[in-house]
């Protein structure tokens, strides 16, 4: 059983093929249930972000399993199986722990080290445990990219600006208005994306924010621990007073996960009246609006109003400052390497373990088998001397396996050991049943003339994308 990686993202789609497949928290479930019934899948994993959604899954079979992965978000989003597969890309065996290495770290983010990635990692690991549809293979897999990630953010400066998709719209939103402080701010959503806005608009220091939110609870959470963590005045407002809310802020950030739009033309107009309104001349008052929702929440046509500035997710694609530096980025690219190094040598270690396992148990059932022998000739023997007996024959069999077994596990932590553990199978006629049917994770070069015929890998300049 190996990991296969099928996605999309801002590395290898425009923002309007994201919001087609974009994954809510509603979809996640059905579309994990029905890869699970598939027959070639027996774990599933989605990452869904607002710039990535990704299908971790284990398969016995690499192109069944893909091709019934890819049927999926086909009906899922309604793209036709030709255009998603020229925007997706697909990743297999430790291609695909790579990968998500990468992302835990914040190399393949669209703001090169934001962190918030790593709780997206582990919400969706969270969800696919609570489905029961996360087996020991994902467990493995998805705790040790945490850990990576943890490594990369605490080892080395890729983080150091504090860089987050948030940061860098707020930076943008400050070419228009001008230092945030003395401003009032809105955020729509109150996710973990609003969460986030809220700690980085009080860090930017404006004066109030407004919450608004489907659900007023969650938006009066969020407003508390606005003010009493960050130390800002906040107000949570019922979304059908949103138009009013905007009238009152300078800047909007709007986070939704919704499916379709939230912010119509018409909100946008009454809010600018409203604004015009309070200060007694026409666009005195500049409004913008950081549209961070995938798919977006703020309507196409609001960006073609005087007065309003939308940045939105393609517009950051082409944001100069969603990047580190490139010596940060070297020495969290060398941790990943490092840490993929580790997690394949603990697979392969794993995976020979029922092979010696299943040699132990031969040759234990060997040692009975002829002390039960020894029995039916000697039935007069004591029962002491029969134990002496059994004892050293034990030892004999523990002293002659003990060189192989050991150095099979170690042998097993290098590249191609499995082929060890395959010998030790061959040697001994061990069954393929007894010893689990230990199989090798299918060679990533077999498959690279194969992948382009069933899924671009799409990031460009990716060597791995080329390959995987």
């Amino acid at each position: 059983m190996s990991v296969l990686l099928v996605g999309i993202s801002h590395r290898s789609a425009p923002v309007a093929v994201l919001e087609k497949i974009a994954i809510t928290e509603t979809d996640r479930p059905k579309l994990t249930d029905k890869m699970l019934a598939s027959s070639h899948v027996s774990e599933a994993m989605i990452v869904s972000t607002c710039n990535r959604i990704e299908v971790y899954a284990v398969v016995d079979a690499f192109h069944p399993a893909l091709g019934e992965i890819g049927e999926l978000l086909t009906r899922h989003s309604g793209l036709p199986l030709p255009e998603l597969t020229k925007h997706a890309y697909v990743r297999y065996a430790e291609a695909a722990a790579e990968h998500l290495f990468a992302v835990a770290s914040g190399l393949d983010s669209m703001v090169i080290g934001e962190q918030q990635i790593l709780s997206q990692i582990r919400a969706a690991y969270s969800a696919s445990d609570a489905q029961q549809a996360a087996g020991r293979t994902l467990h493995e897999l998805a705790q040790h990219a945490l850990r990576v990630g943890k490594r990369v953010h605490s080892e080395t400066g890729i983080d150091r600006a504090g860089a987050s998709v948030v940061s860098v719209a707020l930076d943008r939103a400050r070419t228009v208005l001008g230092p945030l402080p003395g401003r009032t701010a809105l955020v729509l959503g109150a996710g973990a994306m609003g969460g986030l806005a809220v700690a980085q608009l009080a860090r930017g220091g404006v004066e109030k924010i407004l919450v608004v939110n489907r659900t007023l609870e969650k938006a009066q959470r969020l407003a508390n621990t606005a003010t009493t963590m960050h130390g800002v005045a906040a107000e949570a407002i019922e979304i059908d007073r949103l138009a009013e809310a905007m009238a009152a802020a300078d800047v909007v950030v709007t986070c939704t996960g919704a499916v379709g739009t939230v912010v119509t033309l018409a909100d946008v107009h009454r809010a600018l009246a409203a604004k015009a309104s309070s200060t007694g001349t026409a666009g005195a008052r500049e409004l913008v609006i950081c549209d961070l929702g995938l798919p977006r929440d703020v309507d196409h046509a609001v960006a073609g109003l005087p007065g309003v500035t939308v940045i939105d997710m393609e517009t950051l694609q082409r944001d100069p400052l969603a990047g580190a530096a490139a010596d940060d980025t070297a020495a969290a690219r060398s941790i990943v390497a490092d840490e993929l190094a580790k997690y394949l040598a603990g697979q392969r270690m794993a995976e020979v373990t029922p092979t010696v396992a299943a040699l132990r148990q031969m040759a234990a059932d060997v040692v009975e088998a002829e002390l039960l022998r020894l029995d039916s000739r000697l039935p007069g023997l004591e029962s002491t001397e029969r134990e002496e007996v059994a004892r050293t024959v034990r030892r004999v069999v523990d002293k002659l396996l003990h060189a192989p077994t050991v150095r099979v596990k170690q042998l097993a932590s290098t590249p191609g050991g499995d082929s060890y553990a395959e010998a030790l199978r061959e040697l001994f006629e061990l069954k393929p049943g007894a010893a689990q049917a230990v199989a090798a994770p299918m060679e990533i070069s077999a498959l690279q003339g194969e992948l382009a015929d069933d899924f671009t890998a799409a990031h460009p300049g990716d060597e791995q994308g080329r390959t995987a």
